[in-house]
Parts: C-alpha cells; sequence; structure tokens
C-alpha cells in the first residue's frame, strides 16, 4: 500500500513527462542558435560596414579641480576609450577599471580640470575607431555629496514640495462638508481630471527621458511596464479592499487611502526632478520647480479627502493618508540628488504614471455608481476639465 502524503509512482512519472514536454523545446531552440552561429550567420557572414558604437553618460560629477564622467557601453560590441576633449582642448584623463568597455560595462572616467564655477562646457570622449561621444555641463557646480547637510535640504525640499501643501489641501475638510451632493461630484470628478493631467504629464516625462536612453535599456519598455504592472497591482490591492471592506464607508476610505498612494508615488518622481535639478547645478531650475510643485500639490490634498466628505475621520487616519501622498517626495529628493539615474527616473515616472491612472479608474467607478442615482453629466465634465486646467495653469510655473 502506498504511505499516506507520498505521491504515487504514476503520478511522479506524469510530472516528469509534464517537465520534459517543456524543457525538450528549449534544448532544441539551443541547438539551433549554436549551428546559426557556428556556420556563421547561415554562411552570409555580414560585418557591418562601420564599427556600431553607442556610449551612454549616466552621470556626471564636478569636484574641486576634477570632472567625473559614469559611462557604460551600451553597443553590441566592445569600446576602448581613446581620447578626451573639452571645449575643443584635448585633456588627459584616467578610466577606472580600464578603457575597454564590454557591452553594457560601466565605467568613470576621471578628468584632471580647473573647471569655474557656473561656466558651461562641452566635453567629447572618442573612442578607438575616432567615434566621438558628447555630453555638456550647462552649469558648472560642485556636486552634492552624501552628508548630513545635504539630506537635510533635501528632506527640506521635499516637505515643501509633498508634505506641506498635501496637509493645506486637506484643510479644506471641514469647509467641503458644508457643500451639498452636487459639489461632492464635481469635486469627485476635478478630483479624476487632476490624476488624469498628472499621468499624462508623468507618462509624457518619463516617454522624454526614455528616449535619452541607449538601445539595451528599451526605454518605451521600461515606461510600458511600469504603467502596466503599477495599473494592475493597484487595481488588484484596490478590489482586494473593497471585499475587505464592508460597509460604504471604510470602501471610501480605502479608495482615499489608493488615492494617496497614487499620489505618493507622484510626488517620488517630482522629488527626483527636483533633485536631480539641483545635483547638476541648476539651482534656478530647481527654485522654479519648487515653487510650481508647492503650488500644484495643495490640490492634491483636496484630491485625497474628497471621497471621505461624507464620513467622520480621525486626525490620526487624515495625518496618514498626508503622510503617504507627500512624504515620498523627500524619498524622491534624496534620490533625485545624490544619485540620480536615468533608467531609474524613468521607472518612477512610469510607475507614478501607472498608479495615478488606476486611481482615475477607481474614481470613475465610484462616479459612475453614484450617477446611476443622481445622474449630472455637466458637472461631471466640469468638474474633470477644471481639474485639468488647474494643473495646465500651475504647470506654466514649472515648464
Amino acid at each position: 500500500m502506498q504511505p499516506a502524503g507520498h505521491p504515487r509512482p504514476q503520478t511522479i512519472a506524469r510530472r516528469g513527462g509534464t517537465w520534459a514536454l517543456f524543457i525538450i523545446p528549449v534544448i532544441l531552440l539551443a541547438g539551433v542558435v549554436a549551428v546559426f552561429l557556428r556556420t556563421n550567420g547561415a554562411g552570409l557572414n555580414v560585418e557591418p560596414a562601420a564599427p556600431i558604437e553607442t556610449l551612454e553618460f549616466e552621470r556626471t560629477i564636478l569636484r574641486a579641480g576634477v570632472i567625473e564622467l559614469h559611462v557604460r557601453n551600451t553597443s553590441p560590441q566592445e569600446i576602448t576609450l581613446a581620447q578626451v576633449v573639452i571645449n575643443d582642448a584635448i585633456f588627459p584623463f584616467t578610466v577606472s577599471p580600464g578603457a575597454e568597455l564590454a557591452r553594457l560595462r560601466r565605467a568613470v572616467v576621471t578628468i584632471e580640470y580647473p573647471w569655474t564655477q557656473a561656466v558651461a562646457y562641452q566635453i567629447t570622449l572618442f573612442s578607438s575607431s575616432s567615434i566621438p561621444f558628447k555630453t555638456e555641463i550647462p552649469v558648472a557646480a560642485e556636486t552634492k555629496t552624501v552628508s548630513t547637510g545635504t539630506l537635510l535640504s533635501f528632506t527640506l525640499i521635499g516637505l515643501y514640495v509633498g508634505v506641506i501643501p498635501v496637509f493645506l489641501g486637506m484643510f479644506w475638510l471641514p469647509a467641503l462638508r458644508q457643500l451639498g451632493a452636487r459639489w461632492f461630484m464635481f469635486l469627485m470628478a476635478m478630483t479624476g481630471g487632476l490624476l488624469i493631467y498628472l499621468g499624462i504629464d508623468a507618462t509624457s516625462e518619463a516617454l522624454e527621458i526614455a528616449g535619452e536612453l541607449g538601445g539595451p535599456f528599451q526605454g518605451i519598455g521600461l515606461v510600458g511596464i511600469g504603467v502596466v504592472a503599477t495599473f494592475m497591482l493597484l487595481d488588484a490591492i484596490g478590489r482586494r479592499q473593497t471585499s475587505v471592506a464592508r460597509g460604504e464607508t471604510a470602501q471610501r476610505f480605502a479608495l482615499a487611502s489608493l488615492i494617496a498612494v497614487g499620489i505618493g508615488l507622484h510626488n517620488l518622481g517630482e522629488g527626483l526632478a527636483i533633485g536631480a535639478a539641483y545635483s547638476v547645478g541648476a539651482a534656478a531650475l530647481g527654485t522654479f520647480l519648487v515653487i510650481g510643485f508647492i503650488l500644484q500639490n495643495i490640490t492634491e490634498g483636496l484630491g485625497i479627502v474628497a471621497p471621505i466628505l461624507k464620513d467622520q475621520t480621525s486626525l490620526s487616519s487624515l495625518a496618514w493618508l498626508g503622510l503617504i501622498g507627500g512624504a515620498p517626495a523627500i524619498a524622491g529628493g534624496w534620490i533625485g540628488g545624490l544619485s540620480y539615474s536615468k533608467p531609474l527616473a524613468v521607472v518612477f515616472l512610469a510607475i507614478g504614471a501607472g498608479a495615478v491612472f488606476e486611481v482615475a479608474y477607481e474614481i470613475a467607478k465610484l462616479i459612475q455608481k453614484d450617477a446611476a442615482k443622481r445622474p449630472m453629466p455637466l458637472t461631471i465634465f466640469a468638474g474633470v476639465t477644471v481639474g485639468m486646467l488647474l494643473l495646465y495653469v500651475t504647470g506654466l510655473l514649472i515648464k
């Protein structure tokens, strides 16, 4: 008799046969690839007429008398760095770990150069094949390093941009509770308009940076993965919360929490943009970004509290919602100011876009549910339009 808890021999054999059916095609495919390589591409022997070389500039760091370039080989072949030219003059340099870069390998190019504060520089790296790779420093300034003072500065910027405006927007909650059903519908629709605009804006920024990435990183693909995966994940979380939260009050608070999460992920991308602007010395750009986002984000606090206007929510719960929505701007400032990365920026912006699109979808479902009882098509139209126009107008201070 077969002992209890142990699979029968027939079951084991059946499982082995199933795995074999999966593995055999993979082995055969590997054989096809091997034959193709051994026959030099089926005998075509196709070689490029000229070297195919691309180099990605990931980060530029300025220290006193030193320019440091972090680069990555994004071409299909090895690259050897041979020469550095700054503003039409050749300068000596060192490369760590070495001048020969295999595909997707990173290197740090260090140039001893007496750069001047607030001056622009054009830098060109030449490979051994005499192919130029250009980058520029629009405004030279010493790069921020990790220190208590720097972390405190970016924390304060995150508070100014994210936490304080979101909480100020939430302070409208008592006044909003005095409004009627039509105003509630208008505010919900306006929140949807805000989120739709934020999602479009974040997607546009992600696509712009994605276009600057090297081919192997497939920037457009990163954007697609970030948007779709985040949308699907938050949708799954939202459905789970809805199934657990039985009462309408709990469901509305769950929606407010989801809105806070979506806005928080978006503010992470905003903090990243501000930190990056300061890290490359574009202080004026960073200042305009801070002021613009302060004006813009007060409307985000309004969006967070819109679903819970009918409910008595504790101060501690409101505080958590505000922190979830605003505090990620602090983390974004740290990352952008101290270790900016274009692929990471694309991922963060795409995640933020997917989050706000999903939350806008949740709001649309709530509006549709309420509209079934009391149709207000013009109110919904006006709310969505006003929400998008609000961010467009405040965006004039940022772009």
